[in-house]
């Protein structure tokens, strides 16, 4: 029996929040997703990877439409000016001479310049430390589209899976062979369609195994294979909660900065126009710490970063700690060995949670100290002779476990509107064309398909958070839809001129094949 070992899995996402007119909101979500979360995780691993004493290992997936919108080079051009404003409105503000400003101007400062060394290609950067074997990618389904609710036409969820191996092939170079399925939902023989498009292992919610038939001998800490091939990890929660949970674990302590006090609702909204910014929102400026739990926003005290590093030591050794006294346990139980699998949104480490990206070095620092080992879920299969024989159980990793957060009043409207638009898309993919212009059609039609089931928008109507955005986007693309289907079909006639427009806004998948939402099987145009 080997050593056990950690597996941390980060899920790095975004929805397609391209927009023709800088200054979006939906631009802005991704910008402080860069500049909290992605340059910062980057530089934590490169560092990590340098250091001697250290052997980082983690498993990370980045959805297609992130990929899309990191390879972007609109977005790229904006992106320096939109942090440069950020600083000034920094040095503009009634914080400017104090340490909180201060440090918070050199950690953007730092960041940009991070980007501007590398010219912006974080692509690059995350191909250079999957060769160093520092970090193994998964992909996801094309838009995060919730696979559960599209199985009516299950050419709709391969469509999905197709695309988004397309996407990460051409712009990661690599077959992927691991998925993170989006929210960690899995519905039955849901498999059979991974082991058909060439995908081997994903990652579920722990009940997904635990309520597997038969029930997994070894639990949680032990990959399981269902009947299809697909290799299935589950979420260990002694390992995730204390580093999830503001409530109950590290990321709610006093010293840690305040996510919910932003700049940009204490400013008023005459000093934001000034910067060309139209309306109050979060700028990703947070000059403020937790200080208690109850305490209004309003009484936040000043953030001291030196007090933060210091906690994120301790808090990193109390979490290694933990983790070896489980696997102390388990290996004096299993005779193979075991496995804990901790998986997260990878925007909790930085953008929620700003101290996350300090707290993954301190673990990479102090793992060799506190005799905890790091791997790769692709290590684990590789070095795993055998595993048990099981059908994973139907789950997500959402409120209730199963499919209720992506399928309530608030946003079951949607899945209807979902399988006729993807009954039509099949039926149309059937069809042989040799006309150029109405094949264009129809792979903008399978894109703007996609961009409307992405599940970011459902969550979005059932969490309550910028609900007409959200309805918008989805009434956008599944208009757009049906006006490339009515004019294949006759009933309606667009000009080239609106193609190109809706193409140019929508500018995403350049290798589609509609041919991927045939109802018969042909992978032979899958790369």
């Amino acid at each position: 029996m080997g050593k056990g070992k950690l597996a941390l899995v980060l899920h790095a996402h975004l929805p397609y929040v391209r927009s023709i007119e800088p200054g979006s909101l939906e631009e802005d979500w991704f910008f402080q997703a860069l500049m909290e979360c992605y340059l910062p995780l980057i530089e934590t691993l490169e560092k990590a990877k340098n250091e001697k004493d250290q052997s980082p290992k983690i498993t990370i997936s980045i959805s297609p439409t992130l990929l899309s919108l990191l390879n972007d080079k609109v977005l790229k051009n904006r992106f320096p000016s939109w942090v440069d404003t950020r600083i000034q409105i920094l040095k503009d503000s009634p914080y400017n001479k104090t340490f909180a400003s201060i440090n918070l101007q050199e950690s953007i400062k730092r960041q940009l310049d991070n980007w501007k060394k590398y010219e912006g290609n974080l692509i690059r950067r995350f191909q250079s430390l999957e060769r160093s074997e520092v970090i193994d990618i998964l992909t996801c389904a094309a838009t995060h589209g919730y696979l559960p609710l599209l199985r009516e036409n299950p050419e709709t969820v391969k469509g999905q899976l197709k695309t988004a191996i397309k996407e990460h092939f051409r712009l990661l170079g690599i077959k992927p062979l691991g998925i993170w399925l989006p929210e960690c939902a899995y519905y039955e023989n849901l498999d059979e369609i991974m082991q058909e498009v060439g995908l081997r292992y994903a990652v579920l919610d722990g009940h997904g195994l635990l309520h597997a038939s038969p029930r997994p001998r070894y639990g949680l800490y032990a990959p399981i294979c269902s009947k299809n091939g697909i290799a299935f990890f589950g979420r260990d929660s002694d390992s995730t909660l204390p580093v999830w949970s503001a409530k109950e674990g590290y990321p709610g302590a006093a010293e840690y900065r305040e996510f919910h006090r932003d700049l940009g609702w204490d400013l008023p909204l005459e000093k934001l126009t000034k910067y060309g910014i139209k309306d109050a929102r979060p700028l990703g400026l947070k000059l403020h710490k937790i200080t208690a739990q109850n305490i209004r926003l309003e009484n936040k005290e000043l953030y001291d970063q030196d007090m933060a590093s210091g906690l994120v030591k301790k808090h990193a050794k109390n979490y290694l700690q933990g983790r070896k006294i489980q696997l102390d346990l388990l290996e004096e139980k299993m005779e193979i060995s075991p496995l804990l699998v901790a998986p997260f949104d990878a925007e909790l480490f930085g953008h929620w949670w700003f101290e996350g990206p300090k707290f993954l070095f301190e673990l990479f620092k102090q793992a060799k100290k506190e005799k905890v080992e790091f791997t790769r879920l692709k290590d684990v299969l590789q070095k795993t002779q055998t595993l048990q024989l099981c059908n994973p159980s139907p789950s997500s990793w959402g409120q209730g476990g199963y499919h209720h957060y992506w399928l309530n009043e608030s946003n079951a409207w949607i899945v209807p509107e979902w399988t006729k638009a993807g009954t039509a898309m099949v039926k149309h993919s059937n069809k042989v064309r040799s006309n150029t212009f109405e094949n264009k059609l129809l792979k903008q039609a399978a894109r703007e398909l996609l961009l409307a089931q992405s599940s970011d928008w459902s969550f979005i109507l059932r969490a309550g958070t910028t609900t007409e955005l959200a309805k918008e986007r989805i009434h956008r693309h599944l208009n757009r839809f049906w006006s490339l289907i009515n004019c294949l079909e006759g009933k309606d006639k667009i000009s080239t001129d609106f193609l190109s427009k809706v193409e140019n806004e929508d500018y995403i998948f350049p290798a589609i094949e509609t041919k991927d939402w045939n109802s018969y099987k042909n992978d032979s145009n899958l790369y």
